[in-house]
């Protein structure tokens, strides 16, 4: 039931993340890292690996994604 709760969560954090991929919209990971390491925290709590997997990568693209545009673009 956490794995579940945890890629519902992963989700929620990935549609924003897609958008604030583009050009000028990097500021958005400032608001999608959290929600992510929430789903995170769940997902390493649950048996399964889906959720725990899913929400490092929306971490790791986001991170890389700040620092690249030096946390604003």
């Amino acid at each position: 039931m956490l794995n579940l709760i945890s890629v519902l969560i992963g989700l929620v954090a990935l549609v924003p993340a897609l958008v604030a991929f583009l050009p000028l919209f990097g500021w958005l990971y400032w608001f999608i890292l959290p929600i992510a390491v929430v789903g995170l925290g769940v997902g390493v709590l649950s048996s399964g690996n889906a959720g725990r997997n899913l929400n490092l990568v929306v971490l790791v693209v986001g991170l890389v994604r700040l620092v690249i545009g030096h946390g604003i673009f």
